[in-house]
């Protein structure tokens, strides 16, 4: 082994503490980039393969009632590849032991075989038998959350009419990886439910023989879905559909793409912060440790060793550093997101799921860290090698004294002899003091940007949940009904009061703009469901317009006064023009509000409801479940506290789970930044405080001068890593807002006084480290002039 490499292993072992505070501050960057890529990756490689082997349609057509003949004429269109009529419908389950209502929707199969479109993976059992009415398939969430297993029963209420399936086989599907109700943001597997049975077993239950409601579409390689969109729209007018449907208006396909969308920002903009944090304090951290080398670096000097045998002997200690850092980050990404891989697996339901790290990643890691390392060693070790050996071993000069302007004024005449002390030094050496305080406050900052991520996730859960939803139950009928049900609704046991709305699905447009979702009309002033405003004071329906969620609004670039068109999807499928009246802010999802009263007679109908909101008495919510189970015309019956327990505890699996992972790595990245600008610190001024010691100053008043300055500095880190906190905060609101929520940007004190608590206790970890360190300076061989 050379000279340089046992000094190298030397300075390893002495720096061993800086070495792995350096590398625990790259590791935090690698790991951010490493747990997001390799989820992303996961994610998208398991949705392409799913979707590849079961044949997921491109395109989805819903219509009241079609004849199975017309298919036939529709496959000769121009960009089909391939065509599956089907029978689709809602249904009500009872399931032995379990009491709270039950919705869910059954599809239909051929007879005894797997669809060509949306075929099932099957997790156990088999599909139905051939000609066997009595048989169907369950979602594996489903059957998983009541313990149920082929030859298993439910009770199931199929248009009106009671029956029972017997469970053939457990299966999954590429049209529901999500598998939550159509009115649900997130899935209840134990109130929810997809069933699969044979297609001549649905339609006789549902009225259906020798008819569709459904048909799916797969594109030829080149065709243009919406040119094959309009003419299906033309061919099945007639029969009531709604609209064309692409993957990305399917519930199941759309929270996936966001979620992964989302997994894309997070990959983009968290690593970004986290390496650009690291690469800068590490260019600082090793500029200053490579600075503290300047004798040892001149005695090499002086043995004949060249310059750049000196520079690859500091660069390849930063280089085992980095090498370190990479190697912890990828460990602890990999193991992180394999963690995150079964929360993902328990949400989104793949045939398979794999993780792997990018090979790419990692080297893309190694890169930014590796070219951050080089950076920070390069000027500071060609500046100390290129100095004479001769110069570089006589200590520097001592600087020339003169009161700074501080000490001039009265409040610098009032300070004691240490704080001035620490005064000059950080007043001489601003550059130096102005790192480190940029060192500490970009920590900060990251510091306050997960703790945003807690604060804020619970403030737009409350609102949602505590101001704008107020029912307990929202009810949502099989079709429209007359509005007198409200007051059989009124006299059902535990019914405190109800409120009627009407949904119609609808194409909004503006310019050459369009999005496709709901109208909703409800009372002038809803109190069941409130509509807020920025403010989060409740609004009042204005009488001649729509109002629109202020997200949507911009997706369309309308504003207030502008003029909507409006192409209603179901009946007569009108198309309505109307003035975009008023702007409503909601943190989830994105909507359309009108008066029911007018939407119902611009639809040219009476006084229609979609579904009712109840608010009712807790202790007779049971006895109100089984009587609204025995309303035929009641399709879905769904609880907002249970809606509410699934969307926190998806936040606190995902988001939360983020944020706290973040916390952690930037706490790691403050105690790395601050302990090594303690030592370095130290190592500099060893000679000046054992000077002082010499003098007479007792250890507790040299501890106070160097503790002292790790105070000054932190104090003046705080307020700047709030302001990086607010910018680094207000970047991922952005990245993370989507028509299905938005993060409010809530910056509460909580958030300020996290960071700056999570900076102070770092300092104080510090502050005891440097204390036993100070307890053993050698002030004897510190004070050895260098001959």
């Amino acid at each position: 082994m050379s000279t340089l490499h046992r000094k190298l292993l030397r300075d390893l072992l002495r720096l061993k503490g800086q070495s792995l505070a350096i590398a625990a501050v790259i590791a935090s960057g690698v790991m951010t980039l490493i747990l997001a890529v390799t989820t992303l990756d996961a994610l998208t490689r398991a949705q392409s393969d799913f979707y590849a082997s079961h044949h997921y349609p491109d395109l989805f057509v819903d219509v009241k009632r079609a004849p199975l003949g017309l298919v036939d004429h529709l496959q000769t269109l121009d960009g089909v590849s391939r065509m599956a009529p089907r029978v689709r419908a809602g249904v009500r389950l009872a399931v032995t032991g379990f009491d709270d209502p039950v919705r869910g929707q059954i599809l239909s199969l051929p007879d005894g075989r797997q669809p060509s479109l949306n075929r099932l993976h099957l997790v156990a059992g088999s599909l139905p038998e051939a000609g066997r009415a009595d048989q169907a398939v369950v979602s594996d969430a489903f059957a998983e959350a009541h313990g149920l297993a082929p030859g298993d029963t439910l009770e199931a209420i199929i248009d009106g009419r009671q029956t029972r399936l017997r469970l053939s086989g457990i299966a999954r599907s590429p049209e529901v990886i999500y598998q939550a109700a159509p009115t649900d943001l997130l899935p209840d597997y134990q109130r929810y439910a997809t069933l699969w049975m044979n297609e001549r077993a649905l339609a006789n239950a549902f009225g259906m023989e020798g008819a569709f409601n459904q048909l799916l579409v797969t594109l030829q390689p080149g065709a243009d879905a919406a040119t094959l969109g309009n003419e299906l729209d033309q061919a099945l007018a007639r029969y009531g559909a709604t609209g064309t449907q692409t993957r990305h208006d399917q519930q199941s396909h759309r929270f996936l793409e966001e979620e992964l969308a989302q997994q894309r920002a997070q990959a983009a903009i968290l690593p970004t912060i986290f390496l650009a944090v690291s690469a800068f304090l590490l260019n600082v951290v090793m500029g200053r440790i490579i600075r503290t080398q300047r004798e040892p670096l001149a005695m090499l000097k002086a043995f004949g060793y060249r310059d750049g045998e000196l520079a690859r002997h500091y660069g390849l200690l930063a280089g085992l550093i980095v090498l370190l850092g990479w190697a912890l980050g990828v460990a602890l990404g990999a193991w992180a997101a394999r963690g995150l891989g079964g929360i993902y697996a328990e949400y989104f339901r793949f045939a398979e799921m794999h993780f792997r790290v990018p090979a790419w990643a990692m080297a893309l890691a190694l890169g930014v860290a590796g070219i951050a390392a080089l950076l920070g060693t390069w000027h500071a070790v060609w500046r100390a090698v290129r100095e004479p050996p001769a110069a570089a071993m006589r200590p520097p000069a001592p600087q020339r004294f003169r009161r700074t302007w501080l000490e001039r004024s009265a409040l610098g005449r009032g300070l004691g002899h240490e704080a001035r002390i620490v005064l000059r030094h950080l007043l001489r050496h601003p550059a130096k003091a102005g790192l480190s305080v940029a060192g500490i406050a970009l920590s900060a900052g990251l510091l306050m940007m997960g703790a945003y991520q807690l604060g804020a996730v619970d403030k737009m859960l409350d609102q949602q949940y505590r101001q704008v939803m107020r029912m307990d139950i929202e009810l949502t009928f099989s079709e429209v009904t007359p509005a007198r049900a409200a007051g059989e609704l009124r006299h059902q046991p535990g019914v405190l009061a109800v409120e009627t709305w009407r949904r119609v699905p609808v194409t909004l447009m503006h310019e050459h703009r369009e999005y496709r979702t709901s109208l909703l009309g409800t009372e002038a002033q809803p109190q069941l469901r409130q509509i807020l405003d920025i403010d989060g004071h409740p609004q009042a329906l204005p009488g001649d317009g729509v109002m629109l969620t202020r997200f949507l609004a911009e997706l369309l670039q309308a504003e207030v006064g502008d003029t909507l068109e409006i192409a209603v999807l179901d009946g007569r499928r009108q198309r309505l023009t109307l003035p975009l009246a008023a702007l409503v802010d909601e943190p989830i999802g994105v909507g359309a509000y009108l008066q029911r009263d007018s939407l119902n007679a611009l639809l040219g109908e009476g006084p229609a409801i979609s579904g009712a909101w109840l608010l009712v008495d807790p202790d007779q919510a049971d006895r109100l479940h089984r009587a609204l189970h025995q309303l035929p015309r009641v399709a879905g019956i769904g609880l907002l506290s249970e809606a509410e327990r699934g969307i926190r505890d998806y936040m606190d699996e995902t988001i939360l789970m983020f944020a706290l992972v973040f916390v952690a790595l930037a706490g790691s990245i403050a105690f790395g930044v601050i302990y090594n600008n303690a030592r370095i610190t130290f190592a500099e001024r060893a000679r000046e405080l054992a000077t002082l010691r010499v003098l007479g100053y007792t250890r507790s008043e040299v501890a106070r001068i160097l503790l002292g300055e790790i105070a000054l500095i932190t104090a003046l880190a705080i307020p700047l890593g709030w302001l990086i906190g607010i910018g680094f905060s207000a970047l991922l609101n952005q990245a993370f807002s989507n028509d299905l929520f938005r993060v409010p940007l809530v910056l509460t004190p909580y958030a300020f006084g996290f960071a700056a608590a999570g900076v102070i206790a770092a300092s104080l970890v510090v502050a005891v480290l440097v204390i036993r360190r100070l307890g053993r300076l050698d002030m004897i061989g510190v004070l050895k002039a260098v001959e």
